[in-house]
């Protein structure tokens, strides 16, 4: 089967395709005539174009009468462009029939035409396009691979496709969109009063003002957020968005916004662009849908994970940026739940079908960028106190008594609330027990910290210290003041945006305090905090893609220290068996597209969920010798 021998008047999600079947023995396609003589001969072998084949010839017919279906059912000899991607993928044209195209892909072949071909070339190899010119109105100069991806934004967005740009964290994607919007205004693509609209963090406003105006100063932007513009004009907008917005480049509001702004979705946008666009991988939140119902002639979506948790994130993230293109959610199950029982590759087809719309490029890598250093990982393993292994074991024996009498919804939530106390337990006694103390002596992994800065006090190096705890982090800058000697700062989801620049500004100054304790969620993404060397995760998310989010913030271009990352955990936990669970499961998302996996603990059956806490006190109390 021959896709796209033609280039279709259009592309996009709505575009026709031409296709072509044919029965060929090696090169050599076989006649009407020839193929009738086939299926109407007898015996298992036959003599044709001078050798000798073997012939299955019910297996023949069901595929001839399958394809030549197909043919009848399409449009003017056409196929959807939706279609013709998944049958280039080695899927099926519509993801339910994967048992058959398993069966026959060894002698099927779906094959690009000329003119599909081309196009996904350079879909799929961006380096080997010609480079887009940049427009002289940006200020700075592009990387290599960021000029790459500037190429491949320009080609996606011009043919009316969705585009994922997962460069790691800190690899430059504000500046690659910047680029290209200066590009789409000198080439006159974007139709006067059809601006651009950026969705984003309410943390990222500032970052996106800041680099807007350092590198596309020429851009006009307008910030639909009470942060950045007054109240009236907001009004103003809203009323009249035709008259306020003429003239403006691109206009940046939060996913928060984006729900009370329902004119939004009357508007005609040139682009959407989404930044954390792991934002909307649970589609049934109203900011998701929000997103969904946004009219525009292009879409990309800007995130380092494309795949957090599970492969229905990437589904997520799809029917945002190609909406049908991975089918509806059910179908997209049973589509993964097809793949999962293949022997060999099992997730090639699904690679091969959103890999063109995503460019995903890793820091590490150094053929993309050689002058970062060196991100070193290392385990702090931290014993418990006798207070903490007293309350572990409290923790662990009323989960076991609660998980006897539950079921179902109630028994998830004895599980999650049992992990929680857990986690509170490792950290300090007083958190769990709210009494306010928080005696360093109390806790391994206070001690192990105070080790630590002590020695990054001596040296005068910076710290960022993530927690997913609000209630812990006042207790540990206490800590940590009595530590360094100087005060540090906080970051919480309570910060306002104004004084987050604030923060970050003062820890960037050569003079700053000494660390920066954030909670996971409120500081894990948009900020650039390079001063640090040293990123301690003080407690675990049990998701590696947040965390490594969170370690971006120091290990990031216009870093040019090492930067060596503390990962606490206590030993004979919980906290450690889950992080070995965490790198056999992370096998999952890097066979789609280097992501990371999440473990569902609450799927674990009781006897498992035991195993998992039980404390090793033999293991805890060694680690303290």
């Amino acid at each position: 089967m021959t896709i796209g021998a033609r280039a279709p008047s259009r592309l996009g999600l709505g575009a026709m395709l031409d296709f072509d079947v044919s029965v060929a023995l090696g090169d050599a396609r076989l006649s009407p005539g020839e193929i009738e003589s086939l299926l109407d001969g007898e015996g298992g072998l036959v003599l044709l174009k001078g050798q000798w084949v073997e012939v299955d010839r019910e297996k023949l017919r069901q595929a001839i009468e399958h394809w030549d279906a197909l043919q009848r059912q399409a449009e003017d000899g056409e196929i959807s462009f939706v279609e013709g991607m998944r049958l280039l993928a080695g899927a099926s044209a519509d993801l339910r029939h994967e048992e058959q195209a398993d069966d026959e892909r060894h002698w099927v072949h779906v094959t690009p035409g000329d003119a599909m071909r081309e196009i996904l070339a350079g879909l799929r190899q961006p380096d080997a396009r010609d480079a887009v010119k940049i427009d002289e109105a940006l200020k700075g100069a592009l990387r290599p691979y960021q000029h790459q991806g500037l190429s491949w934004l320009r080609l996606l967005t011009g043919l009316g496709l969705g585009a994922c740009l997962a460069d790691d964290m800190g690899l430059g994607k504000t500046i690659q969109v910047l680029a290209l919007l200066l590009c789409e205004r000198r080439g006159g693509i974007r139709q006067p009063g059809s601006p651009s609209l950026l969705v984003v963090p309410a943390s990222l406003l500032g970052n996106w003002r800041s680099e807007a105006a350092r590198f596309a100063p020429s851009l006009k932007l307008r910030f639909l957020h009470p942060s950045e513009t007054d109240r009236q004009s907001l009004a103003d907008i809203a009323a009249a968005p035709g008259t306020e917005l003429a003239g403006t480049d691109l206009v940046v509001t939060t996913y928060a916004m984006l729900v009370r702004q329902t004119w939004l979705v009357e508007m005609s946008w040139r682009l959407v662009i989404l930044d954390e666009a792991q934002a909307i991988k649970n589609p049934a939140t109203r900011q998701s849908r929000a997103v969904r119902k946004l009219p525009a002639d292009a879409r990309i979506a800007l995130t380092g994970t494309p795949v957090e948790n599970r492969l229905a994130d990437l589904w997520s993230l799809f029917d945002f940026l190609n909406p049908g293109l991975l089918g509806s959610r059910k179908v997209f199950q049973s589509f993964v739940d097809s793949l999962e029982a293949r022997e060999e590759n099992p997730y090639a087809p699904l690679r091969r079908l959103v890999g063109p719309y995503i460019l995903r490029r890793l820091k590490t890598d150094r053929a993309i960028i050689d002058d970062l250093p060196e991100k070193m990982e290392t385990a702090c393993y931290c014993s418990l106190t006798r207070a903490q292994v007293k309350l572990y074991g409290q923790v662990v024996r009323t989960m076991q008594r609660e998980l006897e009498s539950v079921v179902d919804l109630a028994r998830r939530g004895v599980v999650l609330r049992s992990l929680l106390r857990l986690k509170q337990v490792c950290n300090h006694p007083s958190q769990l027990l709210g009494d306010g103390e928080y005696t360093p002596a109390d806790s391994g992994k206070f001690l192990r910290l105070a080790d630590i800065c002590e020695e990054l006090a001596e040296r005068q190096e910076k710290v960022l210290i993530f927690t997913q705890f609000r209630e812990i982090i006042d207790p540990l800058a206490e800590h940590l003041t009595a530590v360094f000697g100087r005060s540090g700062l906080v970051l919480h989801g309570t910060t306002g945006v104004r004084q987050r620049r604030v923060l970050v500004d003062r820890f960037q100054s050569d003079d700053g305090p000494p660390f920066f304790i954030l909670s996971l969620r409120a500081g894990g993404t948009g900020l650039n905090l390079i001063a640090a060397s040293h990123v301690i995760h003080f407690d675990r998310w049990w998701n590696p893609a947040v965390e490594n989010q969170a370690t971006d913030r120091a290990f990031r271009i216009g870093q040019r220290r090492n930067v060596l990352v503390h990962k606490f955990m206590t030993t004979g936990t919980v906290e450690e068996r889950i992080a070995v669970m965490i790198a056999e499961k992370q096998k999952l998302a890097d066979d789609i597209l280097a992501g990371d996996g999440e473990v569902n603990l609450t799927e674990l059956s009781d006897e498992a969920l035991m195993d998992l806490v039980r404390l090793d006190v033999t293991r805890a109390a060694l680690m303290r010798t």
